[in-house]
């Protein structure tokens, strides 16, 4: 079986490495899941529409899934059992993600976000929010920046609970870098993840995909603080995209064009205070049960 998900890997670092753009990646991955195995496809792709033959190819890939495992760092492919499963049921799934820690597919987590540069108040906030996730037995899950990541991380941390950074950038680096010692602590008691190649360097582009990836990963997205060009808009955009909550602190409302305008949108959530955001999510995390126990009755009848 082992044997089999290696040159599934191999097969899409393969497709991927023949793609140049990332509108060429969605395609590819797109192709892949039509075809149900990227070896499947990548047999009919002889030769490849981008160039390059999979008998020159495939040594190579099987050699770099070599090295990285020998670093540490984990390959998923979107087509095996052991890919996160939230995040392989988003419509843009990115094709491999390549991890640093503990893996788990039922990683049941919320993404808790906002500004760079945020209050203390919200930072505080962040904190609290995530504490009541730990207790929860929640995943925290942020993008690892400064201010309210940092603050939601940390705090998930000293509370013993699992903290999960979704990175912009490749696993070889971490982001911004005064961040190094956090990105160390979350891979030694959770979990690292990235939709990019280990070596991708942080970019313009690479900060926007890492947020539709972390939207996808999620149960739901809690933006705690956030100005007009936050970064969190996107994520909060490809979270309504996902069919993923998205809660809102009500001062994120304050001068946002683009929160209010979220306002009609499903499963969009306005929340006055720490307590109604965990209010909210508690209601967002019984929704399964209540579905299972609708079924239950459902059978049930006469």
């Amino acid at each position: 079986m082992q044997e089999r998900w290696g040159d599934e890997r191999a097969a899409m670092v393969v497709l991927l490495r023949r793609a140049g753009t990332e509108k060429q990646e969605r395609e590819t991955v797109a192709r892949v899941m039509e075809a149900g195995s990227a070896w499947r496809l990548l047999g009919e792709e002889q030769p490849s529409l981008f160039g390059g033959t999979a008998d020159a190819e495939l040594p190579a890939a099987r050699a770099e899934l070599e090295r990285w495992a020998a670093q540490g760092i984990g390959v998923y492919v979107l087509t095996e059992p052991d890919y996160p499963h939230q995040l392989s049921s988003a419509f843009d799934a990115p094709g491999l993600v390549f991890t640093r820690g503990d893996v788990r597919p039922d990683d049941a987590g919320v993404a808790v976000v906002g500004s760079r540069s945020a209050s203390p108040q919200a930072l505080a906030d962040a904190a609290a929010i995530a504490r009541g996730l730990v207790a929860r037995g929640l995943s925290v899950v942020s993008g690892l920046a400064s201010g309210i990541d940092t603050a939601a991380t940390v705090a998930s941390l000293e509370a013993g609970g699992r903290a999960v950074g979704v990175i912009g950038t490749g696993v070889y680096h971490a982001y911004p870098p005064g961040n190094l010692d956090l990105h160390r602590w979350v891979v030694s008691s959770g979990l690292v993840l990235s939709p990019f190649w280990p070596d991708t360097p942080p970019s313009k582009t690479t900060f926007p995909r890492r947020n539709g990836t972390m939207s996808a990963y999620c149960l739901a997205t809690v933006i705690v603080a956030a100005g007009p060009r936050s970064g969190t808009r996107i994520q909060a955009r490809r979270a309504v995209e996902h069919g993923r909550p998205v809660i809102l602190l009500r001062s994120v409302l304050d001068g946002n064009d683009w929160a209010r305008e979220l306002l009609d949108r499903p499963d969009v959530h306005v929340a006055d205070d720490v307590d109604g955001v965990l209010g909210v999510l508690d209601d967002i995390v019984r929704r399964p049960l209540d579905v299972d126990r609708l079924l239950r009755d459902l059978v049930d009848l006469p």
